[in-house]
C-alpha cells in the first residue's frame, strides 16, 4: 500500500470512526499548514458523508515562533477572543471539530518561558466558551495527528528529514491501525473492548486508586458519582465520536482535595516548548505541595502555578504495557502520543464526562484554566483499587489488567 493510499484510509476513519460528521453537518478543521494534503483527504470524505459545510482554520509554526521572538511586551496577554467566541457559536449551533496537531514540541526552544506562560493563559482564557462546549461533549469531536519534519526530527534527531517523516509516518499509521486489512472495523472493536473495561470499573465503584513502584507511593481518592470513560462516547447531540486516535486509555476524575502521596514522572513531558524530565511530586490534601524536576524545574512550577487547580488533579488514567503506542518503544514527544503508552494523571480541569451529571466543584471536580497529562505508570508500577470499605483489589500488575 502506498504513502498516499494510507493517509486516504487515514482521513477516512477520522471522518467516519473519529469525528463520525453526520449528514447535514458543519465540521471545523483545524490543523497545522503543512497537513493540507491530508485535511484535503479529510474534506472529501466528510462531503461524502454528507457534511453541509467543512471549515478548515490553519496554523503555521514559523508564524507562531514570531510572535515569541518579535512582538511587543504587551501582545503575550492578548488572544483573539472574536476567534474562539464564532467557534463557541458554530459549535453551540452543531459544528462538529476535528484537530490535527502535529506541531514541533521544541518549536519554542529559547523563548522567554514567562511570554510563553503569559501567552498559553490569555488563550486558555480565551478559548473558555469552546473548550466548555467540546469537553462537555456539546457535539462531536476528535483529534489526530500529522507527521511534520520539525515533530519528525525531534523524536528521530539522528535521522536525515526525509527518514524522520517516513519513519514518524510508520509509527503514526500503525499505532492509528491504519495498516489493519479493515481499519474502521478494528478501531471499532478495540472502542467496545474500552467500553468493556469501562463497565468493569464502574461496577466496582472503587473510592481510590493506589499507585506504587519506583518513586511513586500516591493515593488517588476518587469523585463521588466518578464515572470511568474511553473509546468512543455519545456525544450530547446523540453521535458517537472517537476524541482521540490512537486511543489506547480508561480515565476517570479524581476528587480534587483526596489526591495523597508522592509520585514520580516514568516519561517526559513537553510544555511550552520545553522538554521537563524527572517530575517528581507530593501531595498534600489533594494539592501538589513539592514539586521537582531533573530538567525543565521552573517550566513546570511555572505550569502548575497557572491557577489554584492547575496544582490539583483532573484525570486518572489507566494504559496497559500492550498498548501499541508502548509497544512502539518511543518517546512522541505528543501527549496525544504519549498519554497512550503508560497510565497517567492531569493537571487541571475535570472532564465532564467523568461525573453523573456533569463536573461539580462541591463533588470534588476540580476547576483550571489548564489540562496537562503526564505519565506515570510502568511495567514495575502496580495498580490496586480501593473499596469504599478499605478493602484493597488489584488493577494492574506488570502493565497488565488484572481486571476486565
Amino acid at each position: 500500500m502506498t504513502h498516499d493510499e494510507k493517509l486516504d484510509r487515514f482521513a477516512e476513519i477520522a471522518v467516519k470512526i473519529g469525528v463520525n460528521v453526520q449528514k447535514g453537518q458543519e465540521l471545523i478543521v483545524n490543523a497545522p499548514i503543512e497537513a493540507r494534503a491530508l485535511v484535503q483527504r479529510i474534506v472529501a470524505h466528510a462531503y461524502d458523508a454528507g457534511a453541509t459545510l467543512v471549515v478548515p482554520l490553519f496554523a503555521d509554526d514559523v508564524i507562531q515562533r514570531a510572535r515569541f521572538v518579535h512582538a511587543d511586551e504587551d501582545s503575550f496577554d492578548f488572544a483573539p477572543a472574536w476567534l474562539y467566541e464564532a467557534m463557541a457559536k458554530s459549535v453551540g449551533d452543531g459544528a462538529a471539530v476535528l484537530t490535527i496537531v502535529g506541531s514541533d514540541p521544541m518549536l519554542l526552544a529559547g523563548c522567554d518561558q514567562a511570554r510563553i506562560g503569559r501567552a498559553q493563559r490569555a488563550t486558555a482564557a480565551a478559548m473558555k466558551p469552546v473548550r466548555n462546549l467540546i469537553s462537555s461533549f456539546s457535539t462531536n469531536w476528535s483529534i489526530l495527528s500529522f507527521a511534520t519534519p520539525g515533530w519528525a526530527a525531534s523524536v528521530f534527531p539522528d535521522e536525515p528529514r526525509d527518514a524522520a517523516v517516513a519513519k514518524l509516518w510508520d509509527a503514526i499509521f500503525a499505532v492509528s491501525r491504519v495498516d489493519r486489512s479493515d481499519p474502521v472495523r478494528a478501531w471499532r472493536d478495540h472502542a467496545a473492548t474500552l467500553r468493556r473495561r469501562c463497565d468493569v470499573l464502574n461496577e466496582k465503584r472503587f473510592a481510590a486508586l493506589q499507585f506504587r513502584g519506583p518513586g511513586t507511593d500516591l493515593r488517588v481518592g476518587l469523585a463521588e458519582d466518578h464515572r470511568w470513560a474511553g473509546g468512543s462516547v455519545e456525544a450530547r447531540n446523540g453521535t458517537v465520536c472517537l476524541p482521540n486516535m490512537p486511543t489506547e486509555e480508561v480515565f476517570t476524575m479524581p476528587h480534587k482535595m483526596k489526591v495523597e502521596g508522592v509520585v514520580s514522572a516514568t516519561k517526559p513531558l513537553v510544555n511550552g516548548g520545553a522538554l521537563i524530565e524527572g517530575i517528581w511530586v507530593r501531595f498534600e490534601a489533594g494539592r501538589i505541595v513539592e514539586a521537582q524536576a531533573s530538567k525543565g524545574q521552573d517550566v513546570f512550577r511555572a505550569l502548575i502555578g497557572t491557577d489554584e487547580g492547575a496544582a490539583r488533579l483532573g484525570e486518572v488514567a489507566l494504559v496497559p504495557e500492550a498498548s501499541p503506542v508502548a509497544q512502539s518503544g518511543l518517546i512522541f514527544r505528543n501527549t496525544l502520543f504519549d498519554e497512550n503508552a503508560a497510565c497517567h494523571i492531569a493537571l487541571g480541569q475535570a472532564l465532564s464526562l467523568n461525573m453523573e451529571g456533569g463536573c461539580d466543584a462541591a463533588r470534588g471536580a476540580n476547576e483550571s484554566l489548564i489540562h496537562v497529562d503526564w505519565m506515570i505508570g510502568s511495567g514495575q508500577v502496580e495498580v490496586d483499587g480501593v473499596t469504599i470499605a478499605g478493602e484493597i483489589e488489584p488493577v494492574m500488575r506488570a502493565g497488565a489488567f488484572t481486571l476486565g
